[in-house]
Parts: structure tokens; sequence; C-alpha cells
């Protein structure tokens, strides 16, 4: 059990700079659906995937999904980035969900090869951002692991209830079921949700960066085994640990009375 988990979990290989750091202000990604913008000043480090589709209304065509995926591999390998985001940069709505008018004119063939694709998007994500915004990032999209993921976010027997139904929830609805950590009321603007989402950013930004990223891995891998092997996943997180730098630091910065200064090594 040990030696596929020691291998999976052998995170801290070195890192390469994202080679493009796209920004919303570029002319050249400005016709892009998705779009990548590295926050400046003291929110550096929170990195936000913009979902620009709005004749679509964000819906996961195939130009989208392609594009979503190689922002993340190049996300991934990209020692800079601390937080990851998901905004829309339509008004008014986040994502439609997957795009029908599109998969209407896809053989049966093209249908279910697209729909593997949703799933391992729907995987990276997860794997991937520390945070994100509602149903994409939940994965809970028909065929696309809603039959596996919301099961687990909220135990079988409601999660059958509202797949075979296809009830809409609200906002307040889905966080009484723990679908979402938070809802709150929307503003003027209409960004309310991107603003408390980017609040809790900046409560992660300051954390040693390493130990966040094992904690996700523990977290994740743990819950899909039994406690004991839990248990040596965390060990194998741990163990990656402790001989960084950050960790030395965060003592020191504990013994010594003052804000640590994680430099993710």
């Amino acid at each position: 059990m040990l030696r596929p988990l020691t291998s999976a979990l052998r995170l801290l290989r070195p890192w390469k700079p994202l080679q493009t750091r796209g920004c919303a202000s570029d002319e050249a990604a400005r016709g892009r659906e998705i779009q990548v913008r590295a926050l400046e000043g003291p929110d550096q480090g929170i990195t936000e995937i913009l979902m620009n589709r709005p004749r679509a209304r964000n819906a996961l065509g195939n130009v989208f999904v392609s594009e979503l995926l190689e922002a993340l591999a190049q996300l991934r390998e990209d020692r800079q980035v601390r937080v990851l985001l998901f905004r829309s940069a339509v008004k008014g709505v986040f994502c439609a969900g997957a795009d029908l008018k599109e998969r209407e004119q896809m053989s049966e063939a093209e249908v279910e090869v697209f729909v593997q694709r949703l799933r391992g998007m729907m995987t990276e994500i997860a794997s991937t951002a520390v945070m994100g915004l509602i149903e994409t990032t939940r994965g809970l999209l028909p065929g696309a692991g809603g039959t596996q993921r919301l099961p687990r976010c909220l135990g079988v027997a409601l999660a059958k209830e509202l797949i075979f139904t296809g009830r809409r929830l609200s906002g307040t609805q889905a966080q009484v079921l723990g679908l979402v950590n938070h809802a709150v009321a929307q503003n003027e603007e209409g960004n309310a949700a991107y603003h408390r989402a980017r609040a809790l950013a900046q409560e992660i930004l300051p954390q040693a960066p390493i130990a966040v990223r094992l904690s996700k891995v523990a977290i994740d891998r743990g819950m899909e085994v039994d406690i004991a092997s839990g248990m040596a996943i965390e060990g194998i997180c741990y163990a990656q640990n402790i001989p960084t730098q950050d960790r030395l630091e965060g003592m020191a910065a504990f013994r010594e009375k003052r804000p640590p200064k994680f430099v993710g090594k």
C-alpha cells in the first residue's frame, strides 16, 4: 500500500516557471475564453482564472475546455502561484455548465471523448486549485463526475435525491447542505461572491505554501481510503515538509514572536 502512495505523493519535484502569464489587459489574451491574471501588490501569489465566453454564458465547450486544461497545466508548475481563484468575466453568470448546443452537433463517439475530457478537467481543477467557486469546482456536471463526487459531499441518499430530481438549489440551500462553504448577499456590482473568495484567498496567502499544498494532498487522498491508510498518507506528506526551510522559519517565527516569512522551500 505504501509504495504506490509514496510514488503518488512525490509533489516537491523541481518546479518550472510559467512560460506565459496571460493577463486580461494583454491584447493577445482578450480573445481567449480562458484568461490568467496574476494579482500584484499585497495580493501577489493569488492568481485568477477568468472565464470569458459571454455568448455562451461560459458554457463548457471544446475551446473553453482546451484552454482551461492548458492554463491549469502551466499553473501547476508555477511556483509563484499560492492560491488559485476561478472568476467569471461575464457579468451575472459564473458557468452555465456543459455546452449542449455544441454537444448536439457531436457524434456519439465525440460525445464520449468530450465527456471524458470534462471528467479529467474536473479532477485537474480539484487537484490544482486551493479554492474555487460553486458547481464547476465541485465537478457536479452530468456525466462529468457528478454521480461520484456528489455522494462523497452529501451522502448517497441526498445525492440520489438531487440527481434524480434535477433540483436547482439557491446559494443558501447549497450552503446548508454543505455543497459550498459560504453564501453571500449579492451587491450592486454583482461580484459579492468574488470578493468573499478573494478575502478567503488573502487568509490563505500568508500561510506556509508547502504545508498548505501537502495538507490539501493529505485530505484529498486520505478521503479515498480507510483511516489507517489516511494516517499513512499524512505521515508521507509530513515527512516531505520536515526538511523544508519554511518549517524551520515557522518554528523560529513562533519562538521569536514575529510574523513568518515563508519562501516556499
